[in-house]
């Protein structure tokens, strides 16, 4: 269920061969977790892919996730390099669910974040359906078995259903899965009304849930997301950021498996809240769902996706 990286896929324009000139695709570099290496001196990152829609087809989503880390890394490709000298980018290949083994896959992936943050790298996981969540979370853990990890999620859908033990863990199952195991410390963030049921949100508010709304991210509610925000980060030892795409707008995000229509824009609000969860030393992975490059529009979705993950590693590097 592993594919290891191939560096054959990062090309592109090419202005030039000196630094201040280079795109993604000239400077990324490869690591396979065949050959697991520390990392180097520095700020090193991995993307890891995780090739699955198993989850969002339980889920009754629109197929087509799959496909997502190879659209993801055609948007990054050609992206300016804007990182010091210090920031390492490597591409760490992917994990593949092979027809439906989706609980194997979570396995494997829950093993490949462990070698990789016990190697000293900082995490960064390309979907995939949100089934992502689960796997992605289980090796922090294992990694860390006694820090207070904090989830921030970027939804539209808290993602708190039972397993129904006819169909098994999906797209929707993740932060339930993980609260049958130990205390849940979850903030979400862009949940919308019509997205999810009265039951959902009953489940939420018993399992202590942090929860800011679509619709209240809007300017007059600025200070009230910041202040909810910077209280969660301040709870715990470290962060993991999931960021589910259908979060935000058709408009913006078409490729999606499940479409939001009044979902976040990617504006001066939604970059307000992101910003201290990005520049907190506190982040040590994140992660990107619920890319369907067979519904993407003129690759809207991915390039913002694209965008996201550059932002983020760059606010990151801050802290080198």
């Amino acid at each position: 269920m592993y594919q290891n990286p191939d560096h054959t896929h990062w090309y592109g324009r090419i202005d030039g061969e000196t630094p201040e000139y280079w795109r993604w695709h000239q400077a990324i570099k490869t690591c396979s977790l065949s050959d697991p290496k520390p990392a180097p001196s520095g700020r090193a990152v991995a993307l890891l892919g995780f090739a699955c829609d198993e989850g969002v087809r339980r889920n009754q989503g629109r197929i087509g996730a799959s496909l997502g880390p190879a659209s993801l890394r055609d948007a990054c490709r050609n992206l300016p390099w804007h990182f010091p000298d210090s920031v390492t980018i490597f591409d760490a290949g992917d994990i593949v669910c092979i027809g439906t083994q989706l609980e194997e896959a979570q396995l494997h992936l829950s093993d490949a974040i462990h070698q990789l943050q016990r190697n000293q790298y900082f995490t960064v996981v390309m979907g995939g359906g949100h089934e992502v969540l689960y796997g992605h979370y289980k090796g922090l853990r294992k990694t860390f078995p006694d820090a207070n990890i904090g989830i921030i999620n970027f939804d539209a859908h808290f993602d708190l259903r039972a397993v129904d033990p006819d169909i098994g863990p999906t797209s929707g199952t993740g932060f339930w899965q993980i609260a049958q195991e130990e205390p849940l410390r979850y903030l979400a963030l862009g949940i919308q009304r019509n997205g999810n049921t009265k039951a959902l949100f009953e489940q939420a508010r018993v399992l202590n849930v942090t929860l800011v709304q679509a619709d209240d991210f809007q300017t007059g509610y600025r200070k009230g997301i910041l202040d909810t925000i910077h209280t969660f980060i301040a709870s715990m030892d470290m962060l993991y950021l999931t960021i589910c795409l259908d979060v935000f707008a058709t408009a913006f995000a078409p490729g999606v498996s499940a479409p939001t229509a009044l979902g976040l824009h990617p504006d001066a609000i939604f970059r307000d809240a992101l910003r201290p969860i990005i520049s907190s030393p506190k982040l040590a992975s994140m992660d990107i769902a619920e890319l369907n490059p067979n519904y993407d529009e003129d690759n809207r979705t991915a390039k913002l996706a694209a965008h996201l993950i550059s932002d983020i590693i760059f606010t990151q590097t801050l802290n080198t």
